[in-house]
């Protein structure tokens, strides 16, 4: 079943943002560093500690965020710094409403559904300018 949860970019400062944010909120946190993870080759060493995926959950609440990856082909700026998550999906729940969704979307930062280390991962600027993140489950 798909959810939706908001997801933070930040520039750097996800780990001290996350732990104040858990301070606040309790629960669980979570923080994975770049360097410990798969994908550290796909980055230069300057990113490696650089958080890859955070998250705090306590009971309904789950916030999700991560450190802006992206630069320098596209710079992270108050307002394009969130994004709505679709997670839990196997492939062809995530692609059918990745597909609907991408309809007219920006071109300029475009990723396709496609297998990464962590499962099935996809993001793109809608027309309407909002930012989807959709990550689930590898391909079988």
């Amino acid at each position: 079943m798909l959810r939706s949860i908001p997801f933070l970019l930040f520039d750097g400062n996800c780990a001290e943002a996350m732990t104040f944010y858990h301070k606040c909120l309790g629960g669980e946190l979570t923080l994975t560093k770049l360097g410990d993870t798969p994908m550290k080759s796909q980055f230069p060493p300057e990113k490696h500690n650089r958080i890859i995926n955070a998250s705090i959950v306590n009971g309904d609440i789950t916030i999700s965020a991560t450190d802006w990856m992206a630069s320098p082909a596209f710079e992270p700026l108050r307002g394009n710094m969130f994004s709505v998550f679709i997670t839990r999906g196997n492939y062809d729940e995530l692609k059918e409403v990745f597909d609907k969704l991408s309809e007219g979307a920006s071109k300029d930062w475009f990723q396709p559904l496609h297998d990464m280390p962590l499962g099935i991962y996809g993001q793109f600027f809608d027309r309407y300018g909002v930012s989807w993140i959709f990550m689930g489950e590898k391909k079988q």
